[in-house]
């Protein structure tokens, strides 16, 4: 073979290389840091994270009038992985993953879906860097000859930033479209923990809260591993997202006060569980994790019905002690007031 002719073929072999490099990257960050771009039209959270796959099918979508039946918590998103056992769970275990395959194979042919997983990208950027967002960086960037479906670009990325970040994008300057990312709790670590660490964490901990919600507000910690391995997150394995999730759980959020982690009472061999800790009592409530997680399931919080109700009791509960604590202060406030006047009165 002519020597012009090799050379030609091996740069054409080294394209084709770095071509699959990028397409595994990509495919990477698209369930990893990305965590987002897995989405087809009307796209499902269940591209995200195995987590997230389609809602129990007793459970309704949005919108929907009828009622259903009490799910039996996050870990019915993958049902099938109780009945192996059981032909019919093997059924159902091929049934789910042809879905998924087919859902991959249906955002891969979107159009839209590569830049979903860039702007992704760019907003995990922006935000580990503190640097402002705005629309036309956005499109010069990241969108470019896609202008037209700027919106539907941002909404999808909205949608990822929030469930697998727990971020609110949120445009803070109309007249200029500046935007910033909120995290959905004031989650703010200590300096000890450096800049790869720094990921947005707020998701998985929401995730966390939500299971010991679901659980009766105490989670064993094997519960807690279950429902995390199945969205890729392991203990003993470093995360793309995560870091260390052993570390962030069992230490970095309870030493922050968001989990409580007790040894469970007379257990020998030792086992463990979670709790809320005081903080997450303090920043966000039972209705806004339900809501978090109604949004993981596409539906409505009501559609949760036993634990509705618990976070209805909650926000009564709330309402009830800032109430009291205001009522306590005007007292005060009032008696300080007769206290100075009076002093006022006896100094004349």
């Amino acid at each position: 073979m002519p020597r012009g002719q090799k050379s030609k073929l091996r740069a054409r072999e080294k394209r084709r290389q770095a071509r699959a490099e990028t397409q595994g990257l990509e495919d990477a960050q698209a369930t990893g840091a990305a965590a987002a771009a897995a989405a087809a039209a009307g796209e499902s959270p269940s591209s995200v994270y195995p987590l997230f796959e389609d809602r129990p099918q007793n459970m309704p979508a949005a919108g929907t009038s009828s009622t259903p039946e009490e799910p039996q918590g996050i870990t019915n998103a993958s049902a099938a992985v109780s009945c192996t056992n059981s032909d019919e769970g093997t059924n159902s275990q091929k049934k789910e993953s042809s879905k998924s395959s087919k859902g991959t194979k249906d955002s891969r042919r979107d159009p839209l879906h590569k830049k979903v997983v860039l702007l992704v990208q760019f907003l995990l950027q922006k935000y580990q860097k503190k640097e402002p967002i705005t629309k036309a960086d956005m499109l010069k960037f990241v969108i470019k000859k896609y202008k037209c479906h700027f919106n539907e670009i941002l909404k999808r990325a909205s949608k990822h930033m929030e469930l697998a970040f727990g971020l609110d994008l949120k445009e803070v300057d109309p007249t200029r479209h500046c935007y910033a990312l909120v995290s959905k709790l004031d989650l703010t670590f200590n300096g000890t923990m450096n800049e790869e660490e720094n990921m947005p964490k707020t998701g998985l901990l929401m995730i966390v809260l939500g299971v010991i919600f679901m659980k009766g507000n105490c989670a064993p910690e094997e519960e807690i591993w279950g429902v995390l391995n199945m969205m890729g997150v392991h203990a003993e394995r470093k995360h793309f997202i995560y870091g260390d999730p052993k570390k962030v759980i069992t230490e970095d959020l309870v030493q922050l006060k968001y989990l409580e982690y007790r040894q469970v009472a007379n257990s020998d061999p030792p086992r463990y569980e979670f709790l809320w800790g005081p903080r997450a009592h303090a920043e966000t409530s039972k209705m806004k994790i339900l809501e978090f997680l109604a949004k993981v399931y596409d539906t409505v919080p009501s559609a949760f019905p036993s634990w509705y109700e618990e976070a209805l009791r909650d926000e009564e509960e709330r309402a009830q002690a800032r109430m009291a604590a205001r009522a306590r202060t005007a007292a005060m406030a009032s008696a300080r007031s007769r206290a100075t006047a009076s002093n006022f009165s006896q100094a004349k």
